[in-house]
């Protein structure tokens, strides 16, 4: 699998069993990411993949995708990597989940590349203005209240 460029990584600690989380992921996932109010805006930046498919139950499995993401490496409930692009971008979301003594870690990392002019302006658009960690932030402590 290609490498593309670090761009950032946040992570929360849930007080929870990382099976509990694991399912709390998968869950929001499929409904902040999969939800159709998102079609308008992953048709206009031209997503792939482009639709949601597979159960996304509590079982993922490689080819399961939502709009923009797919799965591209599963070992459940210990981490599960998504990458997809569009227009601008080539990226991946990789979660990341460990067993601690108080609970379960949650890492989220971004790798992504902005090729080209409009690309370096989609960069400064969604990176340089922070859209992107509020994005990632919300999306973890979605999974922790779930959890």
């Amino acid at each position: 699998m290609e490498q593309l460029p670090y761009i950032d990584e946040h992570s929360i600690q849930i007080d929870t069993t990382a099976e509990r989380v694991w399912g709390a992921l998968i869950s929001v996932l499929r409904t902040d990411l999969g939800r159709p109010a998102r079609a308008p805006l992953t048709r206009a930046l031209g997503v792939t993949p482009g639709e949601m498919r597979g159960a996304w139950g509590p079982t993922v499995v490689l080819g399961d995708t939502l709009p923009g993401f797919a799965v591209a490496d599963v070992d459940a409930p210990r981490r599960l990597a998504l990458r997809g692009h569009h227009r601008f971008s080539r990226y991946a979301l990789t979660f990341e989940l460990t067993g601690t003594e108080s609970g379960c870690g949650l890492r989220a990392r971004t790798s992504a590349e902005f090729p080209g002019l409009t690309g370096g302006a989609y960069r400064a658009l969604v990176i340089g203005t922070r859209a992107h960690r509020l994005i990632v932030r919300r999306l973890l402590f979605n999974v922790a209240r779930r959890a």
